[in-house]
């Protein structure tokens, strides 16, 4: 008997979708590709529940009539390309004919669409592949496809989903990924019926600034340098980041002929040319364009479209480096003035803060121990280092205290608290405590201890929402970009909880009425700043988690810095406290606090 048969087209396009649609952001990515394909200038994008419930984009391109609206969900049919050699000359988005019959039979879609030539449009209804109706409508040149109840018909993918807040996330990075190669086009996201981004038409540079400058006071693009590399292979152009405005968590996109791609080979490149300008693990942002000849890369090894081969990686990466490093150069030899008004911001001193950063100036009068359970840090922050965030390539690192035995195999210190006194503390280079006990010499990092210190306080505030609460008379305004605003409002429960007073002013703002009383004077934006960043960059998913993020970051912000002369009773006051807590050896992220050097290793010294 034959075993071998043709699968029905209901079920190879379910087949298809889970390798084209694999949540609403795959969905969107595919649709607004078709409407830039389709020649259009203004584009909308519309989602509810983060794109479960609907997924829509208005387009006014060039439409489709009746007959090609219903060959549209067809599998294979495409107005991309006719024959094999077209493979190797694309410059549209899509060409595989793929995408529409994928997300019809894991949807209910609804779509209208008419030419500039047509008086009447079509209206076309599809659920899972299977079609409910097609009749004449009245409708804008253009297309407006609805995709309701998405994996209605696949519970199983559909309980894979992430919360709201991570899928809608989702959705805004590939919009992200399309809007900054397309600035001439008019872009405009909602959800649940508030606008999160509206993108007028304007020059690269400017979509940008529109995206990512609102986590600054400062303009984002001033801390960009432009590049510009024109060769018979390739050309590149675009913008790197200037070596002192390196953080952590970068914004690195490259985009070939139109199109968002992953490279971690000319990721390597860029790194290269900045190679000495790095401090520890920070990373620059950039946005590089690169123009080739189709003929020399292939787009068609991956469903996504984002991994592509190029013919001669290796003179590209040539180019794209020396391309990096001249424009480095141009700036540190000649550097540039900007004369931006608006002034600079300032934020707190990161616990890894790079050696490039501008030194810490110390208030001598300052008293970071006015009683046992408040610690105000009220020294000046240093300026510049606004997104403290992680290379996408950094480890996560865990804020649930580890394992001694896994970090370190010498014997846990112990101290004697009845031993302690001022006398018996010494502070080296203000940086660290030094004490001697049965055990030999002890080395406390003072302000890892402080971290250790505030955590606890402020987990036990959130656990219990006692945090006290310090109102501001004069109110501050933080400004987020769209998927920050998202994250600020998953967590604001746990801020409030310690002390936070927020108020949302705009769809991209919050007014900040009250701050914990462990911030006293300390400017309240570069705090929620740092906070988000190290939610956003170790990764939180559930209450717990970001809610142990909420308060190492806030620790890490109030924390006494390096630098900071103790005198002999607040020293004595934070070893105290230290020894206090039941885990004090080691920070909430598994950096060591306390260590001991022995009589006998001292002994061999000498």
């Amino acid at each position: 008997m034959d075993v071998i048969h043709l699968l029905p087209d209901s079920v190879a396009n379910q087949i298809a979708a889970g390798e084209v649609i694999q949540r609403p952001a795959s969905c969107l990515k595919e649709l607004v590709e078709n409407s830039l394909d389709a020649g259009a200038d203004r584009i909308q994008v519309i989602v509810r529940d983060a794109g479960r419930t609907l997924l829509q984009v208005i387009d006014n391109g060039c439409g489709m009539s009746e007959s090609d609206a219903r060959l549209a969900f067809e599998r294979h049919a495409t107005s991309k390309i006719r024959q094999t050699q077209d493979l190797f000359s694309l410059r549209t988005m899509g060409f595989r004919g793929e995408a529409l019959p994928s997300i019809c039979a894991v949807s209910q879609v609804e779509m209208q669409t008419r030419r500039a030539e047509d008086e009447t449009g079509t209206l076309l209804e599809i659920h899972g592949s299977d079609v409910i109706r097609q009749e004449v409508c009245s409708c804008a040149v253009g297309t407006n496809i609805k995709v309701s109840n998405l994996f209605f018909n696949v519970p199983v993918r559909r309980k894979f989903l992430k919360t709201d807040q991570t899928e809608l996330r989702n959705l805004l990075n590939e919009f992200y990924r399309i809007v900054l190669v397309y600035p001439k086009v008019h872009f405009t996201f909602v959800s649940n019926d508030e606008i999160l981004l509206e993108l007028p038409a304007g020059t690269e540079k400017q979509r940008i600034e529109a995206i990512f400058g609102h986590s600054s006071r400062n303009s984002f693009t001033a801390n960009l340098i432009e590049i510009s590399t024109d060769t018979e292979l390739v050309s590149i152009r675009g913008f790197v980041a200037k070596p002192e405005s390196v953080t952590r968590k970068a914004e690195q996109y490259f985009f070939v002929n139109g199109r968002y791609m992953r490279h971690p080979y000319f990721q390597k490149a860029v790194l290269t040319a900045y190679s000495g300008m790095l401090p520890g693990d920070y990373q620059p942002s950039f946005f590089i364009y690169f123009d080739i000849n189709p003929e020399s890369i292939d787009v068609n090894i991956h469903p996504t479209k984002t991994e592509i081969k190029f013919a001669d990686e290796q003179t590209i990466f040539q180019i794209l480096m020396a391309s990096v490093r001249e424009a480095l150069g141009k700036f540190t030899l000649a550097p540039q003035i900007d004369f931006d008004t608006r002034g600079s911001i300032d934020i707190p001193v990161s616990s890894d803060r790079p050696a490039s950063a501008p030194p810490v100036s110390i208030d001598p009068n300052y008293n970071p121990f006015h009683t046992r359970d408040q610690y105000t840090n009220r020294q000046p922050a240093a300026s510049g280092w606004d997104q403290l965030y992680a290379s996408p390539s950094r480890p996560k690192e865990s804020v649930i205290y580890p394992d001694r035995n896994s970090l370190d195999a010498t014997p846990e210190p112990t101290v004697d608290e009845e031993m302690l006194n001022s006398d018996s503390l010494w502070q080296y280079r203000d940086k660290y405590i030094l004490m001697s006990g049965e055990e030999g010499l002890y080395i406390i990092n003072q302000r890892r201890a402080h971290i250790a210190i505030v955590y606890a306080q402020l987990a036990e505030q959130m656990k219990n929402a006692q945090g006290a609460m310090q109102q501001l008379l004069f109110p501050e305004v933080l400004s987020l970009p769209a998927d920050e605003m998202i994250l600020m409002k998953t967590i604001l429960p746990d801020l409030r909880a310690i002390g936070f007073d927020l108020e949302q002013l705009s769809p991209d703002s919050y007014s900040i009425q009250g701050i914990p009383s462990q911030l006293a004077n300390q400017s309240a934006i570069p705090v929620l700043q740092h906070i988000l960043s190290q939610v956003r960059e170790r990764g939180a998913n559930a209450r717990e988690e970001w809610q142990q993020q909420i308060a190492l970051a806030m620790a890490e912000s109030i924390a006494i810095p390096y630098g900071k002369h103790l005198s002999a009773e607040e020293r004595l006051h934070l070893v105290q406290e230290l020894l206090r807590l039941p885990q004090n050896q080691y920070t909430p992220n598994g950096k060591k606090i306390m260590t001991v050097v022995g009589d006998e290793e001292l002994n061999k010294w000498f």
